[in-house]
Formats: C-alpha cells, structure tokens, sequence
C-alpha cells in the first residue's frame, strides 16, 4: 500500500482515480490545484504524487518547482500532453516519471511501483538509513543529505540523485548512458546535460575539472567517484 498524493482538477478523472487506486490498496487524497498540493505535500508524509500540468491556479509544470522545493516525494506527471520535448523538461526538473492520457490503472499501479523501487522503498514503508562514506565525503540517500568533511552540502535534486548513484559505486567507472538511464530516467540525451550537472556539483565539492578531487571524468568512457589519494576509499 502507497500512501498517493492525487492532484487533478478534472472530477470525473480525480474520482475515477481514486477509486481504482483505492481498490488497488493504496491510501488516497486529493486535491484539484497547486497550492492545495503544494499545502499537502508540506504537511502530510507521502510515497508519491500523481500530477496532471493543466491546473486552474497554476501550471503543473511550475507546481512540480514548488513541490520540488519542499519535498523529494517521487512525482509521477499524469497528462494529456505528449510533446516529447515537455516531457524531457519535465524529467529534468524533476519529475520521475511521465504518463499520458488515458492510461490504465494497472499500468499506473506498475509505475508507482517502479518509482517507489527506484527511491529505494516500498509502498508504505520508509528507507532504511544507509550512508555511503568516501574519504571526507559522506552520503545518506534515505535522509537524502550529503556532508563534505563534516560540512553539509547544499545541493540540487539532480546534483544529489547524481552524487548518491556515484557514491553506491565507489572507484567504479560508470557510462554515461547508464547515469542517463539511471539518474535522469531517460535512454538517451545530451552529454552536455550530465557535463553542467558535474560541473556544479564539482564546484560545491570545491574543484574542478581540470584539479579533480572527488570527481574524475574518462574522456569516452565514464565517471567514477573515489576518495583522493591518500584517504580511505569507502565504507558503507
């Protein structure tokens, strides 16, 4: 059973969602604007937000900003649109997974599940704390904090879904595509998209491409994550 955030201002598809979900076990609220989301999501704990983009106060595309501001609850974009270029910019900004209109319950069902299993959890349960230590640099992907020799890290969604996946893998070079895939959920894209997210995420580890500590790039091949030489190289 996941606990749904459903926002839609549609009635008949708000009620129709409802109760299939309701059926498929999950615990379900409801609300038919952003700020009504937004209001939701600040103060009651959910698995996963169901967000359709056409909202009367605001645009769900804006909504899943603001929600991206307050909480990490995995958000699945529930719309009629289907322009390939939105839903990349959408996946970008945030949201985990995209649907268009009319999908399914069961097909729905199947994508919280996923995103559930991504966020590394289950439906009604809570990740078990797991911190990933390289030297200095220590990772909590269920608390979702990231310290730097005793400094807390301010970082982005994206820069932290990137730094986690790299710190589960400690000296391992992984592919491009793979971080493509894993990290941002799309099978292909724009290297330059992986290259800006390195390069700020690298400032805030305080280097750079070209005097790398933490972050070392292979020309054609990958990134890898290690401790610098000379500190241990990882523990769990």
């Amino acid at each position: 059973m996941a606990r749904v955030l459903v926002v839609e201002d549609d009635q008949f598809v708000r009620s129709a969602l409802i109760r299939h979900l309701s059926e498929a076990s999950h615990a379900v609220r409801s609300v038919g604007t952003a700020l009504e989301a937004l209001r939701e999501v600040a103060q009651v704990g959910f698995d996963v937000v169901i967000l359709d983009l056409g909202l009367p106060d605001l645009d769900g595309a804006e909504a899943l900003k603001m929600i991206r501001g307050v909480t990490q609850v995995p958000v699945i974009i529930a719309t009629a649109r289907d322009d390939e270029a939105e839903i990349v910019r959408l996946l970008n900004d945030g949201a985990d997974d995209y649907l268009v209109k009319p999908f399914s319950v069961e097909h729905l069902s199947a994508r919280i599940t996923a995103v559930l299993r991504r966020a590394g959890t289950t439906a009604g349960e809570r990740p078990v704390s797991e911190a990933f230590t390289v030297g200095g640099l220590v990772v909590d992907p269920s608390r979702r904090t990231a310290s730097l020799d005793g400094r807390p890290l301010d970082l982005t969604r994206r820069e932290f879904d990137l730094l986690a996946f790299l710190a589960r893998r400690p000296g391992v070079v992984v592919p491009r595509r793979e971080l493509l895939a894993e990290v941002w959920q799309q099978a292909y894209g724009d290297d330059q998209t992986i290259d800006v997210h390195l390069s700020w995420l690298r400032r805030k580890l305080g280097e750079t491409a070209a005097a790398p500590r933490y972050l070392r790039t292979l020309r054609g091949v990958g990134v890898k994550l290690e401790a610098p030489s000379g500190e241990p190289e990882a523990a769990e």
